[in-house]
């Protein structure tokens, strides 16, 4: 039931909600796939969420997924780990010394392999001396302790069970390569790392550059750079098909400012090739890197990866990367570490980024302290085809920001355009310290806005999220001489802090920007072919936009304390919960709360961390 207090028309909106029910209802099944690429490894998903389309295949990652019947040969410290490579056979196990160092540049071999018969390359370690199938491994299993900065480790035992390979040369992507057509690996209980002080390393794994790589599994593995030199990613995908990286750890990606030989350092990287990508699966990882954490797109490609699956990973930045912090790391030479985005498509079609933690993202270098972008860019007009479709954002909580959202579809600066951007359902998400004076960053919850002569962003619903940006909700922008209006936007059943400047213009040709006026409902009537903006709660708008300038059927309550929650702690870590007599239970088009589901958020990522 609606609180007479603070809505209006009450009626009205009963009306407008059946309408939208139909628009985000969540549909989601799955069924066994028939003739698939790799028939044991997989499992077709399928149906919408709002207005995107689920990823249509899931890999299936179970041990006994990847059967290796074979015999084992184990290679013992000082042997010579690429002719074992060599010899081994489809159905084989490699076994490595654990403790045993391996260095140099390991080239995995095309065997040729199939579902029936992959090789494992592992630690010599006795399963049960590492994480149980499904657990995430972290440095403990490398005799580490902890490390500066990052989480607590919470260590039950610090042997070293791992088998370590390590980069020795700079200037090149290592220790472990896929050679062109290479298959049907799985990595277990290994750590991949680099030298100190050789010079930058591109990628700790990858495909040979060109090359195509196809089922490979990263199961249970330390990735890491140094806390000084510059390593730019840990996997980078590549051409490939059927990857999956599971229950993993990731630590000192990154590129340094000013004098550094990389811009750009992902923990993941994707979506750049000239050859079929995906499906992959990122699940249950620890995440970390300067630049994003996770990037699809950013350079050349013909093909766009789809079927994505990004689930129940930590992708963190450590707050002592920030110049100034207590316990402050940079470069050897002290110049910060270069700093974007916590999640970004540039590329990407079919992803679902569901019960994630993502913390820690700030501005200060060519980004604003985003958390998540969704920006299709035809990347110095090599990629044509790039565009970002059929997304699903959901269950995630994110923290500590310069600035939640960029949603846009722009031209690159040399005028190239992407191919498209749209069906977009982001939903029972937490945004919590959104905070641009202390994360340098414009301190917005999201911006929607299409750029001059490109494509329109259509297909928006964004449902049901709790965000406290310190100054402004939404900031849109089209130039409609140039442009037709975006179309199908959805914003509802929000708990937002409205901030000085509720919604706002991104400024791109001035008067001619349909958001100009800077009043809610103008802006919305303007840029906006179709949209369904109601039942949302925004917390003490400021004078120059009262009730009157925005659309009916939402509510306006004048503080935090009197939306009620459990804990508001002035928006951030707080328990954003509704207590019981709060006036927006039960106020949402859907009958529920407003806001995200905080319970169902606590849930999805209980284990997370």
């Amino acid at each position: 039931m609606f609180p007479k207090s603070v809505l209006s028309n009450s009626t009205g909106a009963r009306t407008q909600s059946s309408k939208l029910i139909g628009s985000i209802t969540l549909m989601l099944f799955f069924s066994l796939s028939a003739g698939s690429q790799a028939a044991n490894a997989s499992t077709s998903a399928g149906g919408y969420d709002g207005p995107a389309a689920l990823p249509r295949v899931l890999i299936r990652t179970a041990m006994a997924n990847t059967p290796a019947p074979g015999i084992t040969i184990t290679v013992n410290s000082g042997e010579n780990l690429q002719t074992a490579l060599n010899n081994a056979r489809c159905g084989d196990t490699i076994r490595l010394q654990a403790g045993a160092t391996f260095t140099g540049l390991f080239k995995f071999p095309n065997k040729s392999c199939d579902d029936a018969r992959w090789i494992i390359v592992r630690t010599s370690s006795d399963d049960s001396l590492l994480p149980a199938e499904g657990s995430r491994l972290n440095p403990c299993y490398a005799g580490v302790s902890s490390l500066p900065g990052r989480p607590a480790f919470n260590c039950i035992s610090t042997k070293n069970v791992l088998a370590k390979l390590i980069m020795n040369r700079a200037g090149g992507s290592g220790p472990v390569l896929f050679a062109p057509g290479a298959g049907h690996y799985r990595l277990i209980g290994l750590e991949l790392t680099r030298a100190a002080g050789i010079g930058v390393v591109y990628a700790l794994a990858s495909p040979i550059s060109r090359g195509v790589s196809n089922d490979i599994i990263y199961d249970r593995i330390w990735f890491h750079g140094t806390a000084h030199d510059e390593t730019t990613r840990g996997v980078q995908l590549g051409g490939s098909t059927y990857v999956s990286v599971i229950d993993s750890f990731f630590t000192d990606f990154h590129c340094v400012r000013m004098t550094g030989s990389c811009t750009d350092a992902q923990a993941i990287n994707g979506g750049i090739s000239s050859n079929p990508m995906g499906p992959y699966k990122i699940v249950n990882n620890f995440l970390e890197a300067s630049g994003e954490n996770i990037l699809m797109g950013g350079g050349a490609a013909t093909y766009t990866p789809a079927d994505i699956e990004i689930t129940h990973n930590h992708l963190f930045k450590p707050l002592t990367w920030m110049k100034g912090r207590p316990g402050y790391v940079g470069g050897a030479n002290g110049n910060p570490f270069i700093v974007k985005n916590l999640f970004e498509l540039k590329n990407a079609q079919r992803v679902l980024l569901d019960s994630n933690i993502m913390e820690n993202t700030w501005g200060g270098f060519s980004q604003a302290g985003f958390a998540i972008l969704l920006t299709p860019k035809n990347q110095s007009n090599l990629c044509p085809i790039c565009r970002v479709t059929d997304i699903t954002i959901r269950n995630n909580y994110i923290s500590h920001m310069g600035a939640g959202m960029q949603l846009a579809n722009g031209r690159t600066d040399d005028g190239a355009l992407p191919l498209n951007g749209g069906r977009y359902s982001i939903h029972d998400d937490v945004f919590d310290d959104i905070n641009g004076t202390t994360y340098n960053g414009p301190s917005l919850f999201a911006q929607v806005s299409t750029g001059p002569g490109v494509p329109i962003l259509h297909d928006v619903t964004i449902n049901h999220i709790t965000a406290f940006a310190k100054k402004t909700v939404l900031l849109i922008g089209d130039v409609l001489s140039m442009n037709a209006p975006m179309s199908n936007f959805v914003f509802t059943n929000n708990i937002v802090n409205a901030g000085a400047y509720p919604v706002w213009s991104t400024g791109t040709d001035g008067s001619l920007n349909c958001a100009v006026h800077d009043s809610p409902i103008i802006t919305l009537n303007d840029c906006f072919s179709s949209h369904i903006f109601s039942n949302n709660a925004f917390v003490a708008i400021p004078s120059g936009a009262p009730e009157s300038t925005w659309p009916t059927h939402n509510f306006f309550p004048t503080s935090a304390t009197a939306v009620e929650f459990v804990n508001y702690n002035r928006g951030s870590g707080g328990n954003y919960q509704l207590q019981s007599s709060s006036p927006y239970k039960d106020a949402g088009t859907d009958g529920k709360d407003l806001g995200a589901d905080v319970p169902g958020v606590n849930a999805a990522i209980a284990r997370v961390r």
